[in-house]
């Protein structure tokens, strides 16, 4: 359902926050929050595979684990700064509560 302006309608009377539910409605946070899955089954490959003993498959998993988080964390941050953007606001800007 959309409005005059072909944007969503927002409902000011009943939310405190302009961002309510910008991770499920914005599609665009969905490959850094798989990242971020990727890196939690990874951390528990890695601790597995080092309580068993395998090294090189620890390290593998460890670097893969790391690089998951990273990514996955930048993903995220840079679309929440281009929806920010797009409002004239920064970043870190409080807004809400």
């Amino acid at each position: 359902m959309t409005n005059a302006s072909g944007s969503s309608p927002v409902d000011d009377e009943h939310t405190n926050r302009s961002h309510v539910g910008e991770a499920i409605s914005d599609g665009r946070n969905y490959p850094g929050y798989l990242l971020i899955g990727l890196g939690l089954a990874t951390l528990g490959l890695t601790l597995v595979a080092a309580g068993y003993g395998f090294r090189g498959w620890a390290v593998i998993a460890g670097i893969v684990c790391v690089v998951s988080f990273i990514v996955g964390t930048l993903a995220i941050l840079m679309e929440h700064r281009r929806v920010k953007r797009l409002e004239g606001q920064e970043l870190f800007d409080q807004e809400g509560h």
